[in-house]
């Protein structure tokens, strides 16, 4: 049997009676025209199971049948089984056409295969009216293949939005025609529905753009005849974005060009940007990072949060970029509350209402309200910051109330002042002194009260006005060159809410010529005319400068200047902090400089904001006090770049850090400050503080080596930029890396080092050993001595040096001169080597045949020493 040839096939043997199907039927010849033919044609599934048929269902089955095959595409047939009622016989190699048997004439075929498609005919005998009529049967059977389960390859599993992207459906088998359908269901769930105008009817489903809408899990369902299948769900993903992002301000407060907020008010900015991957969000204020992420909480927003903020979104895989940017204005009341005054005008015939509160963001709205009137109207209507009503003072009854309303963006309740017009009870009073040095006479009138204050002024009996007009209290200074002995001076009071003036009146009394010492009055003396000379006196008169800007860590010089008639009457000023304390010198924090008609205070080195605030100038006489508010406003300088670590790593003992930073954004700055704290805490402690660990780095440096740390301690770092006292946002915390593995370079090192140490020593011994050759013979003839083919050993002791000495004599003249001098003497008597016949010597073995020079030779020294006598 030849190698890798398979046997051939048994002969097939069938039923004798297979002979007869040419025979005659009852031993006569059918004619050729009694034979019957049929043909029709038979569909089979594979893998299930089909019958053929011999002729009709209801006809008797054959006496004989005889089955053959012939593929589809061939001419050949091929015998596939034949029976005569019980007995059946099967071809070999039907299992090509599957579980092949045979009853009754029809042939049965069960786990058909694809192979058994062609044409089967059947050739029988029927028995029919005793006689055996010849059949032919030919089927043609088609063999239908299932579709196998369907897969879906994309041409990518992740595409950008526009581009064109096709999903294939494909099986591995199936008889066609095949027919296929697609249904798309969204990545978050919800129905499955079919892509319309996509071509979902195709194998091929063509996205051409693709878009978002396109995202979503895609399954694909095959189908012939026999069967259909669908496919595992793939996903798409449709990458797009980030869209222009949009920005909600909570709380809603919207207005012409952005957003607005109230001071001290808690503010949410949330911004969406559609995108997948989703986004990443930015958030910058004023050009400067403030937040990484989608929302940002604004808790307490201060009038120097207000500005721009921008949303910057990122798409990573993409590498795309969008922002959207909006104003944010913080609105914030005037400080305090509105002030209410009352003034008379039109020569106190009638009443000015003023209202005042002044500053905030916009400018508050104010009106007055009188009794009786309603709230929401007003007669005067609503100014800014200052509203004014003129009240007649004739229809005005005393006790009336008036109010004035305030409203601002953010105060929801508002604000509000009132005043009450009313006379003061009694009447005016009147009182004279002498002061400076009896040089003049100060006539003081008095009414204090009411609203608006009572207007007082001087005349004399003539009705001559002396002075000018003051409120409450009205001081006349006379000089006392002249005679005012006897004078009446009459105090009048005016109000708009009386009809008549109230007055009190005043006479000097005469001097005096009895007490020894003369009197201030003796010199007075009036004037030709007939009015005393008198001074003005009034409250003293400040000036300053209403604010002062000063940026922090610098002076701020505060001047206040008091001018006219008050300075001679000796007037004193003075300043207050924004506590209402005096400063006086002496102070660490104040500076007090002063003239005749100024007082300047000096703040040194400003710091915010517990140097800010009101400060008051006030100035004293013998009338009144006068006080003027002058603002001390220090200002942060502005905001350094951003800080970002770069590096920050251990060194190999663990108690030095090596750090590296950089900037990011537009800023000056003056510095940098690294800040640490230890990160390991029980879940019950709060966090560590911040502690300074590096301060006032230059603003060129951009790293630091920070010792000092406790290796057994895992520190956080952070970086922060300063400009002057102003410190920047602070850097993302990061804890230090490990060090890098370095003990390759380290063992190299150790090496060269050892191989160098070794080197040198080795260097050292031999040269040691050349210089002392006789301290240390062995060792030099051991390095320096070239052994020569007749070489002795080395020597062990001194006792083999001469033993070796005393052989080479006696060896020497025995094999060179047998009669050379000292011979017989040295050896005494001995015989010589060299002569054989010598008597007493003892034949020595003949010589091993001279071989090579590389095999062993056995070589005996005998040395006998004698000793000298």
């Amino acid at each position: 049997m030849e190698r890798g040839r398979a046997p051939p096939p048994p002969p097939w043997r069938g039923p004798w009676i297979l002979v007869l199907l040419p025979a005659l039927a009852g031993g006569q010849p059918l004619a050729a025209g009694e034979a019957a033919y049929e043909e029709w044609r038979e569909t089979g599934v594979r893998g299930r199971a089909v019958e053929l048929s011999c002729g009709p269902a209801a006809a008797a089955p054959p006496a004989v049948v005889f089955w053959s095959f012939t593929p589809q595409g061939e001419g050949l047939p091929r015998a596939v089984a034949v029976g005569s009622g019980r007995e059946v016989a099967m071809a070999p190699g039907t299992g090509m056409l599957g579980r092949v048997t045979l009853r009754n004439g029809t042939l049965e075929l069960r786990e058909l295969r694809v192979a058994a498609q062609g044409r089967f005919l059947c050739q029988g005998l029927f028995p029919e009216r005793g006689r055996l009529r010849v059949g032919y049967a030919a089927v043609l059977l088609r063999v239908l293949v299932p579709v196998s389960k369907p897969f879906v390859r994309p041409t990518a599993a992740a595409a950008a939005e526009g581009a064109a992207v096709a999903l294939t459906c494909t099986v591995r088998e199936g008889t066609e025609p095949l027919s296929f359908s697609w249904q798309h269901q969204e990545p978050r769930g919800g129905p499955s529905v079919t892509p319309a105008g996509l071509g979902g009817s195709r194998a091929e489903l063509q996205l051409t753009p693709a878009n978002r809408s396109h995202t979503g899990w895609y399954i694909c369902t095959a189908s012939n005849e026999v069967n259909n299948r669908s496919s595992d769900p793939v996903y798409l993903d449709i990458v797009y974005g980030p869209d222009e992002p949009a920005i909600r301000v909570e709380p809603f407060s919207p207005e012409q060009g952005g957003f607005s907020a109230g001071e001290r008010e808690d503010v949410v900015l949330s911004c969406l940007a559609p995108s997948n991957p989703p986004s990443r969000y930015v958030w910058l204020h004023n050009g400067s990072q403030v937040h990484v992420g989608q929302t940002y909480v604004i808790t307490g927003i201060a009038r120097a949060q207000a500005g721009t903020y921008t949303c910057l979104a990122e798409n990573s895989h993409l590498q795309t970029r969008t922002q959207a940017t909006i104003v944010l204005t913080v609105y914030y009341p005037p400080a305090g509350s509105p002030s209410c005054s009352a003034l008379a005008s039109d020569d106190q015939r009638d009443v000015a209402l003023r209202c005042r509160w002044l500053g905030g963001f916009p400018l508050a709205r104010l009106r007055w309200v009188g009794p009786q009137e309603e709230e929401e109207e007003g007669l005067t209507g609503t100014s800014f910051s200052m509203a004014t009503r003129i009240q007649s003072g004739a229809a005005t009854r005393n006790g009336s109330s008036f109010s004035c309303l305030a409203s601002h963006p953010a105060l929801p309740l508002g604000a509000a002042c009132g005043t009450t017009l009313w006379v003061p009870s009694g009447s005016p009073s009147c009182a004279a002194a002498a002061t400076k040095g009896d040089e003049y006479v100060m006539l003081r009138c008095r009414w204090e009260g009411g609203a608006p204050l009572v207007t007082l002024r001087w005349r004399d009996t003539a009705g001559r006005t002396l002075g000018d007009p003051a409120p409450s209290t009205a001081v006349l200074v006379l000089s006392t060159d002249g005679s005012l002995g006897g004078r009446e001076f009459v105090c009048e009071a005016a109000h708009p809410l009386r009809a008549a003036a109230a007055e009190c009146r005043l006479r000097l009394g005469k001097p005096d010529p009895s007490p020894p010492r003369r009197r201030a009055t003796e010199r007075w003396h009036l004037p030709a005319d007939g009015v005393p000379p008198c001074r003005r006196v009034e409250v003293p008169e400040l000036q300053a400068e209403s604010e002062v800007a000063v940026l922090e860590g610098g002076e701020a010089q505060l001047a206040c200047r008091h001018r006219g008639s008050s300075a001679s009457l000796g007037a004193t000023v003075a300043w207050y902090d924004p506590k209402e304390r005096e400063v006086t010198p002496g102070l660490a924090k104040y500076q007090l400089e002063q003239g005749e008609e100024w007082v300047n205070l000096t703040v040194r080195d400003a710091e915010w904001p517990g140097d800010s605030g009101i400060y008051r100038c006030t100035a004293t006489n013998a009338v009144g006090t006068a006080s003027l508010p002058v603002r001390l406003r220090v200002d942060r300088y502005p905001a350094p770049p951003n800080v970002t670590i770069s590096k920050l790593r251990y060194t190999r003992a663990r108690t030095e850090v090596r750090l590296e930073w950089r900037t990011q954004g537009a800023g000056n700055l003056t510095g940098f400050v690294v800040q640490r704290r230890q990160t390991k805490k029980p879940l019950r402690e709060s966090p560590s503080p911040w502690e300074t660990a590096a301060g006032d780095i230059e603003p060129h440096s951009r790293d630091r080596r920070l010792g000092g740390l406790d290796p057994a301690v895992l520190y956080a770092f952070r970086v922060l930029a300063v400009n002057h006292r102003t410190a920047g946002h602070p850097s993302e915390v990061q804890t230090p890396a490990e060090p890098p593995f370095e003990a390759y370079p380290a063992v190299t090192g150790a090496a060269v080092a050892g191989m160098l140490v070794a080197s040198a020593a080795s260097l050292l011994a031999v040269h040691c050993i050349a210089r002392h050759r006789d301290t240390l013979p062995r060792l030099h003839d051991l390095l320096f001595r070239t052994a020569g083919p007749g070489a002795q050993e080395p020597v062990g002791t001194a006792e083999d040096a001469e033993a070796a000495a005393g052989g080479e004599e006696e060896a020497g003249p025995a094999q060179g001169d047998s009669s050379a001098p000292g011979t017989a003497a040295g050896a005494e008597g001995a015989p010589a080597q060299g002569d054989p016949s010598a008597p007493g010597t003892a034949a020595e073995p003949p010589s091993a045949a001279p071989g090579s020079p590389d095999d062993p030779v056995n070589v005996t020294i005998t040395v006998t020493a004698t000793p000298t006598p």
